[in-house]
């Protein structure tokens, strides 16, 4: 498994906006890519800015190029993003799942 990890900024005053933007677009993209296993959307607000991760995963590196194209390391944007967005960094990255234990309850 691969974790695929993008880091991203936004006015706080655009924090909420830009969550329900992220989840109309970004994350029904990623859920659509056969290999997706899984979108996590974090954020945390640091005095006026936003700070944002999504941490996707995938079951291949081919499966990654199917949502992201051949240059696969670099991060992919939407036009509405200009909207939102203080900067646009260059790169994702990328993960190998070494351990992955989810806590089961008994």
């Amino acid at each position: 498994m691969i974790a695929r990890i993008w880091h991203g900024i936004t006015p706080a005053s655009k924090a909420d906006e830009y969550v329900e933007f992220l989840n109309k677009t970004w994350v029904k993209d990623y859920q659509a890519v056969e290999g997706n296993l899984g979108v996590y959307v974090l954020r945390r607000i640091e005095g006026g800015q936003a700070h944002f991760l999504t941490l996707t995963f995938w079951d291949s590196v081919e499966a990654i190029k199917r949502f992201a194209g051949e240059e696969y390391e670099k991060a992919r944007y939407y036009p509405e993003d200009k909207d939102f967005l203080l900067e646009f960094e260059e790169k994702v990255a990328h993960y190998e799942v070494m351990v992955s234990a989810p806590k089961v309850e008994s």
